[in-house]
C-alpha cells in the first residue's frame, strides 16, 4: 500500500503534523483537558457522519438525548478501558463497542451481534491481533475502512468502525494519549470521506489509495485541532 503513488508521503506528512501538534505547550500541564475536549469533539463529530448532527455547545450542556450521539459518547468514554484488550481479543472488543454505541438504538437482542460478514471480521480479527509490523496509519486505515464498507453491525456500525481505528492508533502508540480527533477530519471533508470509502470498497489500487490519501488528510485535520483546542485552553488559564 505504501508503494501507491503519493501515499507515503501523504502519510509522513500527517506523521509530522501528528507530531508537530503534540509539542502544543497546554499538553504539558493540561494534556488531559486537551483530551477530554478531542474526545468531546470526536464524539460529536462520529455521531454527525451518522446523520445526527448537534451544536458541540448542546451537547456539552448536557441538553442533547439522542441515542445515537449518546452512543458515540459511551464509545468516547470506553475506548481507554479496551486499548489493551484490542490486540488480543479484536472481536471481543468490536461487540463491547456495539453495545457501547447501539444501546437504545437497536434491541438488545442485536447488541454485540454480528449482521453478517463474519468471515472478513474474522480476517481482520487476524490482522489486528499481535500485529506489529504493520505501519500504525496503514492499519488503523485498513481497520476503519473495512468496517466502514461492510458494516457489520446494526444501527450506527460506522461509529464502531471509528472507534475502532482511534483504538488502532492509541494502542500502536500513534496517539498515545488519544489526541487526534481524527472523525473531525472525516466530517469536515465528508463527501471525500464516504467517496473515498466506496472507492476502498471496488478493491482496486487506485480506490485503496484514494483512501489512504483521505485518511491522511483526516489525521493532519485532527493534528491541527489539538493545536486549536490547545489554544483554547491556554487563553483560560
Amino acid at each position: 500500500m505504501l508503494e501507491l503513488a503519493d501515499v507515503a508521503p501523504a502519510l509522513a506528512e500527517a506523521r509530522e503534523s501528528v507530531d508537530a501538534a503534540m509539542r502544543h505547550r497546554a499538553l504539558r500541564r493540561h494534556g488531559g483537558q486537551v483530551a477530554a475536549e478531542a474526545s468531546l469533539r470526536a464524539a460529536v463529530a462520529s455521531a454527525a457522519l451518522e446523520g445526527n448532527k448537534y451544536e458541540l455547545d448542546d451537547v456539552r450542556a448536557g441538553t442533547v438525548t439522542d441515542p445515537v450521539l449518546q452512543g458515540a459518547l459511551r464509545v468516547a468514554e470506553g475506548i481507554g478501558g479496551l486499548v489493551d484488550l484490542w490486540p488480543r481479543a479484536p472481536r471481543q472488543v468490536l461487540a463491547k463497542l456495539h453495545v457501547l454505541a447501539a444501546g437504545g438504538v437497536v434491541p438488545a437482542e442485536h447488541l454485540g451481534r454480528l449482521t453478517g460478514g463474519a468471515e472478513r471480521i474474522d480476517a481482520l480479527a487476524g490482522l489486528v491481533a499481535g500485529n506489529e509490523e504493520t505501519p500504525p496509519l496503514v492499519l488503523a486505515a485498513i481497520v476503519h475502512a473495512e468496517l466502514i464498507t461492510l458494516r457489520p453491525f446494526a444501527g450506527p456500525a460506522g461509529v464502531v468502525a471509528r472507534a475502532a481505528a482511534r483504538l488502532t492508533l492509541i494502542g500502536r502508540g500513534f496517539d498515545p494519549r488519544g489526541l487526534v480527533a481524527v472523525e473531525l477530519g472525516h466530517l469536515a471533508r465528508e463527501p471525500e470521506y464516504v467517496g473515498s470509502a466506496g472507492a476502498y470498497a471496488t478493491g482496486t489500487p487506485d480506490g485503496v489509495r484514494s483512501w489512504l490519501r483521505h485518511y491522511a488528510s483526516a489525521i493532519t485535520a485532527g493534528a491541527q485541532e489539538i493545536t486549536t483546542i490547545g489554544d483554547g485552553v491556554l487563553a483560560t488559564v
